[in-house]
């Protein structure tokens, strides 16, 4: 629907977060580059749902706070009835992905991957809300996962980038994780609309 809908999903709306391996050394030095380049682009995972990490997709229209603590509480009841409804579980998960309650949606998309393992958004989804929660190991390899699956999933290869750069302050594999991104997208596009390549070409001059 990496969050089926939301890739922070696959990696899609915006959520603060970041994803492997390659070339010279950057350091520190390559991450204040980046953050102050894209002005914080790179500290923001996305939902799935759209065709390219700059390509944002709400899963649900905008509602207050109350209806959206009403509707989760339905699927709540509705999905302890009936335990095997992978549809309700991801729509509980998405629900609480845009209510920003990661360790709920953690639980819904966890469900939904036992019913389902290879749902690649579900698995890009679960990664940003991983790595909302501190759980930035899990993230990458939820964003793995969701690669495996579906090798074309860009969102999941741009969000495992930046929580390679960002959090696990591994830029080297941030460089991995986008150069793949570019061999399955070369016209792949980060959410400011720059080139992935042009962002790549200019991290290595630094």
């Amino acid at each position: 629907m990496a969050r089926q809908k939301k890739a922070e999903k696959n990696m899609v709306k915006p959520i603060e977060r970041i994803p492997e391996k390659h070339g010279v050394s950057y350091g520190v030095i390559a991450v204040a580059f980046v953050a102050g380049l894209l002005v914080g682009v790179l500290l923001t995972l996305y939902k799935t749902g759209g065709s390219s990490p700059a390509d944002p997709h709400q899963h649900v229209e905008q509602k207050s706070s109350a209806d959206m603590s009403d509707q989760i509480a339905g699927l709540e009841f509705k999905t302890s009835q009936n335990p095997g409804d992978i549809a309700g579980w991801i729509q509980l998960g998405n629900l609480c992905f845009d209510s920003d309650l990661p360790e709920k949606a953690i639980a819904a998309y966890e469900k939904a991957l036992a019913l389902n393992p290879n749902n690649a958004d579900v698995l890009t989804d679960l990664g940003v809300m991983y790595r909302k929660s501190g759980k930035f190991d899990k993230a990458v390899q939820s964003f793995d996962k969701a690669v495996a699956v579906n090798p074309k999933h860009e969102i999941a290869r741009f969000n495992k980038g930046i929580v390679l750069m960002h959090d696990l302050n591994n830029p080297q594999g941030a460089i991995q994780a986008w150069e793949e991104l570019l061999a399955v997208n070369p016209l792949a596009m980060a959410p400011n609309g720059q080139s992935i390549d042009e962002m790549l070409k200019k991290m290595k001059q630094q």
